[in-house]
């Protein structure tokens, strides 16, 4: 199976960053229940649909950043557990999810400046993740983020 870019999607229109936070909640719950549940994709699209904030979303990017999620999942896990300090295994659901999410995206959607990827999952961590969840979470994916962009980053650091 090939690796599939989400900065490739075409004819999604732009809409604004609070649109694609629902897109990125919808996302975290999506990956979340797919997690804990083993549920097909098609399915958790027809779930979310009845999500209360699914209205408040960019629908495009939702679809489109869970399906690159879905696709890509042991391409990103295998960089997650390079900078995590446990077994994957041992990470809450919600804190996987959301670093599967962010890692999805500083991997492959390089349209997404890096810091803007790292304050997105913070931001899910605070929200739905557990006590001071989002300091790990910024932790790891500054990591992340000098790892697979390492131009980027130290540009920005520079």
């Amino acid at each position: 199976m090939g690796v599939k870019k989400p900065g490739s999607r075409s004819g999604a229109k732009k809409s604004g960053s609070q649109n694609r936070r629902k897109s990125r909640e919808l996302v975290l719950k999506a990956v979340y229940r797919g997690m804990l549940n083993d549920s097909e994709l098609s399915q958790v699209f027809r779930d979310m649909r009845d999500d209360p904030d699914y209205n408040k979303a960019d629908e495009a990017y939702f679809k489109h950043l869970l399906q690159a999620v879905t696709e890509n999942l042991v391409a990103i896990d295998d960089k997650i557990v390079n900078f995590i300090d446990r077994s994957i295994t041992e990470l809450s659901p919600v804190e996987h999810a959301i670093l599967r999410i962010a890692g999805c995206e500083l991997m492959f959607d390089l349209t997404i400046p890096y810091r803007v990827v790292i304050n997105e999952g913070v931001e899910l961590a605070k929200v739905f993740g557990g006590t001071d969840g989002h300091k790990y979470i910024n932790g790891v994916l500054d990591k992340f983020a000098a790892d697979v962009r390492e131009a980027e980053v130290k540009a920005a650091r520079s």
